[in-house]
């Protein structure tokens, strides 16, 4: 309930205001009202009425004449703490009792009683669900800073049986910096790649951080302690959430979907490794990537990616003073991305767009 004082206080501030050149919407922002609620008190101020709230202040004298009688909602509550009963929710009950030839309540009615008596919480012996967090933004402004990887399955010969491909790749600059074929998923053999590929890649200590999903070889003891031997700091997507590691991902698309990728499933595991040696030949070294402005992983890793797109910038601009006529507007963006964000927040992805929009 506002009060006949507030409401004439907050009328006077938002008056002054506008006469210093605020605007009015603003000021209702920043009181948390709505410009139809302060009308409503000017015209009313403006017509000499009252300014109490017309409300009832004690709630609506009536009475629902569907209302539950007290007796009623002790047999609810007496139902549901019954042994049979005690670990089951509502959704349960209800059905059991209408089973059983007994109506006492809707399903919705039992679960507001609950509410309203403390009782609505996990029912049963098993855990309730635990809300897992995002996990936290991580940000590359160079290579060898944060690092994807993955395990996705290559059809084989042998019906029900598949191959795993192994990848580490570096969300800076998508190159695949490390990748391993085995006949099946093990923590062991993710921590034979990961040491192979730091001493391949230079990775001194707390230099990188891996990110991956929540697999059995990704959270393996051998390979966490291989983590913590290397320097390397672990980081982990929400379970069944995929959306949290879309680099490796999105890989792992580009992979399947690409035109030599066979369509038959491979017939021994050396086949499958050849295969894989020339698509990551191919996608780091030849491969234009849309993520980096179409360069190859490999200028992007490597550093030649600046000089590439100042080339191609200066040579856009040259066309555009040779023919003026042809362009309506401005040239094409040929920028070089100076930050990769993971799971980044809402905050961070506001304020790349409002960069971006302010570069354009």
């Amino acid at each position: 309930m506002i009060s006949e004082e507030v409401r004439s206080t907050v009328l006077i501030l938002i008056s002054e205001a506008v006469a210093n050149g605020a605007r009015k919407f603003k000021c209702c922002e920043i009181l948390d009202l709505s410009v139809r609620t302060v009308r409503r008190w000017e015209q009313q101020l403006q017509d000499k009425n009252n300014l109490e709230d017309r409300r009832v202040k004690a709630g609506s004298l009536r009475t629902p004449f569907n209302k539950l009688s007290t007796e009623e909602r002790e047999l609810i509550i007496a139902t549901c703490n019954k042994p049979e009963f005690k670990n089951l929710p509502p959704s349960q009950i209800v059905p059991r009792l209408a089973d059983e030839g007994i109506y006492i309540a809707s399903e919705a009615t039992f679960y507001r009683v609950l509410h309203e008596n403390k009782q609505l919480k996990h029912r049963g012996l098993s855990k309730p669900p635990h809300k897992h967090s995002k996990p936290k933004a991580l940000a590359a402004i160079g290579p060898n800073q944060v690092w994807s990887w993955d395990i996705t399955y290559l059809k084989f010969i042998i019906k029900g049986q598949f191959l795993y491909l192994y990848l580490i790749i570096d969300i800076f600059s998508r190159k695949i910096v490390g990748w391993e074929i085995h006949d099946k998923e093990a923590a062991e053999y993710s921590s034979k790649l990961i040491i192979r590929t730091c001493l391949s890649n230079g990775i001194t200590r707390d230099k990188v951080t891996l990110h991956s999903d929540n697999g059995g070889p990704m959270r393996g003891s051998t390979f966490l302690a291989t983590l913590q031997m290397l320097g390397v700091v672990p980081s982990f997507s929400r379970p069944s959430v995929s959306d949290d590691n879309p680099y490796s991902e999105s890989l792992f698309r580009t992979l399947k979907f690409s035109s030599s990728f066979p369509r038959k499933p491979f017939e021994s595991l050396e086949a499958a490794r050849k295969w894989v040696r020339l698509f990551v030949s191919w996608y780091n070294k030849e491969h234009k990537h849309s993520g980096i402005n179409f360069v190859s992983p490999e200028d992007r890793h490597s550093g030649k990616d600046k000089m590439i797109l100042a080339k191609r910038d200066a040579l856009y601009k040259q066309a555009k003073a040779n023919h003026p006529e042809r362009w309506s507007g401005k040239t094409r963006n040929w920028e070089y991305q100076s930050e990769v964000l993971l799971n980044p927040d809402k905050e961070d992805i506001v304020e790349v767009a409002v960069a971006k929009k302010e570069t354009a």
